[in-house]
């Protein structure tokens, strides 16, 4: 029998998924992989083996996508070094569950938990950006300008 509570939970989180930026969405992994690493962290301190290889597997995986999902197309140099940073990320999530090493699981955390201030801090720039467009989105006569406008952002937003 399935908890009530558990399908609202669900239905609520699939919901914000759904309805969510690319921007948001992307906050919504950092978040993710942040809390599988906080949650492994504290049942490697308590001696949960099962719980923290779940916990960082989950992790892993997130960390993996973010790594695939780059869009090399825009900005090639900043994907290398993005990749770079999470193949680093995800060697010591990998070492932390083989080891159960804390300082590996906290080498990610700390790179996790700084890039996701930066990428706050980008999504903040970008709204600003956007705000300070009048009326973009109304101005436009075709796709085509729609399609240059969001390019333009793109990279004002990498830049």
């Amino acid at each position: 029998m399935m908890n009530p509570k558990n399908s609202n939970t669900n239905e609520y989180l699939k919901t914000k998924v759904l309805t969510a930026s690319p921007e948001q969405l992307q906050l919504m992994l950092y978040d993710g992989a942040i809390r599988f690493c906080e949650q492994a962290r504290v049942a490697i301190e308590n001696q949960q083996i099962e719980e923290s290889y779940n916990f960082i597997s989950k992790a892993e995986k997130i960390v993996m996508e973010l790594c695939l999902s780059m869009k090399e197309d825009i900005a090639p140099d900043t994907c290398t070094n993005m990749r770079r940073l999470y193949m680093f990320c995800y060697d010591r999530l990998v070492h932390a569950n083989m080891k159960k090493d804390l300082n590996a699981l906290n080498e990610s955390l700390e790179i996790l938990t700084h890039i996701r201030e930066t990428w706050i801090l980008l999504m903040e720039k970008l709204r600003q950006e956007r705000s300070s467009q009048p009326q973009t989105v109304a101005a436009c006569q075709s796709t085509d300008d729609l399609q240059s406008l969001e390019i333009g952002a793109t990279i004002n937003f990498e830049g």
